[in-house]
C-alpha cells in the first residue's frame, strides 16, 4: 500500500497533468522508476535518435542501461574527448527524435523551471530535438515559479557542484551565494510556460525521489 506522502503526490501529479494540457505539454503519471521506463520504450520507435543532457534523474531510473541494451542510436557526449567533439555532438543532439531530461523544478501549475551552465540543456528544451522527454521526481514539485527558481539555485545547483567539484561558493557552504565565478552553474534561468508546438514536451511525474 501506498503511503501518505505517495498517495498525496499521485492526486497532485492529476492537477499538474491537467495544468501541463494547457500548456500545450503532455503530462503522464508512473507509480515508479519501472513503470516510467515501459511508458517511455513503448512510445519510441526502434532505430530512434536518442540524446541527453545532464540528468541524474534520467540515469537513476536505469532508463540510460536499458535504451544502451536497446535498438536505439544513441548519441552519447560523455564519448568526447575535446572541444570540436563536444561541438559536434551538440549538433547532432539538436536533431534526434528524443531528448532526455529533467527539470530542476516544476510548479503544480505545470511551469518547468530549470538553471544551466553552458545553457545546451534549455537550448535543447526550448528548440531542436523532435521530442523532449522530461523525468521528474516527486520532490522536485513546487508551488510557485519563484520557489522553483530557488529550489533550482539552493538544492539543485549547490548539489550538482559537490558532484562535479565546481569551484563555486555553493560548493562551500551548500547554498546559492548569487556568484559570478568562473566555475558558476546558474547562467541561464529558464521558464518554460508553454510549449509552442503541442505535445513536443512530455513531462513524466514519477512517485520517487530522483535526482536533485
Amino acid at each position: 500500500m501506498n503511503t501518505p506522502i505517495e498517495q498525496a503526490f499521485a492526486s497532485c501529479a492529476n492537477t499538474i497533468i491537467k495544468n501541463l494540457n494547457k500548456r500545450n505539454m503532455e503530462g503522464y503519471y508512473c507509480e515508479n522508476s519501472r513503470e516510467c521506463i515501459e511508458k517511455i520504450l513503448n512510445m519510441m520507435p526502434e532505430e530512434s535518435i536518442i540524446s541527453f543532457g545532464g540528468s541524474e534523474s534520467f540515469k537513476e531510473t536505469g532508463l540510460l542501461d536499458q535504451i544502451k541494451e536497446s535498438n536505439y542510436q544513441l548519441i552519447d557526449r560523455s564519448v568526447a574527448k575535446t572541444p570540436e567533439e563536444h561541438r559536434e555532438i551538440f549538433a547532432r543532439t539538436v536533431l534526434a527524435d528524443y531528448y532526455f531530461m529533467s527539470t530542476n523544478a516544476i510548479t503544480i501549475d505545470g511551469e518547468l523551471i530549470n538553471i544551466d551552465g553552458n545553457g545546451n540543456r534549455a537550448a535543447c528544451l526550448i528548440h531542436g530535438p523532435e521530442h523532449v522527454m522530461v523525468i521528474v521526481g516527486r520532490q522536485k514539485v513546487v508551488e510557485t515559479v519563484e520557489m522553483g527558481i530557488s529550489r533550482s539555485r539552493n538544492i539543485a545547483a549547490a548539489a550538482n557542484a559537490k558532484r562535479l567539484n565546481r569551484q563555486t561558493p555553493c560548493n562551500m557552504t551548500g547554498h546559492c551565494n548569487d556568484c559570478l565565478s568562473p566555475d558558476c552553474m546558474c547562467n541561464h534561468i529558464v521558464v518554460t510556460r508553454r510549449s509552442g508546438r503541442a505535445g513536443r514536451i512530455k513531462v513524466f511525474l514519477v512517485n520517487e525521489v530522483l535526482g536533485y
